[in-house]
């Protein structure tokens, strides 16, 4: 009988992505100082991609300590902005002052996703979108932040585009699933390699 893949993540978005794929899986999000790491590897001029890469493989590699003998997924975004990076906003006032800097300009998402398998990582991938946000009127601002509410402090820049959040943008370019938060296309089809999904 083949187990559940486990994803080292709390994000909804993931889990009802992969639920949704079909995938039978078990969430047991990893406790990692994500900002400590990110500072880390901004001290060291890491680029973005490789950030969110890093990111993903500890998250992993965390719960796969746990699960030694388990399929473990673990994944990262990261947004990038005129060489900025940005993080969920933890207030309403900074999900209003990000949207307000990425009005009318692209941004580009980085999501990254590593599998690994007793103990080592055996995959990796990440995927890129690049995103050309509207000039939106300061009254629709307004009204978005109403709209979104809490779930403004769960993605990076305060948007989801799977739901009002498409209101926000002008084009997609890249990826629609790597933008909510997971290469999936590419995760399932190193699964079927493993026999996890239907070939």
């Amino acid at each position: 009988m083949t187990h559940p893949l486990i994803l080292a993540s709390q994000s909804s978005a993931r889990r009802d992505m992969l639920q949704n794929a079909g995938l039978d899986i078990e969430c047991h999000p990893a406790r990692v100082d994500e900002a400590a790491i990110k500072d880390s590897l901004l001290a060291q001029n890491a680029p973005p991609r490789d950030i969110a890469d890093a990111l993903a493989d500890i998250k992993a590699r965390r719960v796969a300590s746990k699960f030694p003998d388990r399929l473990v997924l673990g994944a990262d975004q990261i947004l990038v902005h005129k060489g900025k990076i940005f993080d969920k906003p933890r207030t309403m006032d900074e999900a209003k002052a990000q949207l307000q800097t990425l009005r009318g300009q692209s941004h580009l998402l980085f999501s990254a996703a590593v599998i690994y398998n007793h103990g080592v990582p055996v995959w990796r991938f990440v995927g890129r979108a690049e995103l050309l946000m509207r000039d939106f009127s300061t009254r629709f601002l307004v009204h978005y932040l109403e709209q979104m509410g809490d779930d403004l402090f769960t993605t990076v820049g305060g948007y989801k585009l799977e739901s009002f959040g498409s209101q926000l943008f002008l084009s997609v370019k890249g990826d629609y699933f790597s933008v909510l938060g997971l290469p999936l296309l590419e995760v399932l089809e190193f699964l079927r390699g493993k026999g996890i999904c239907q070939t």
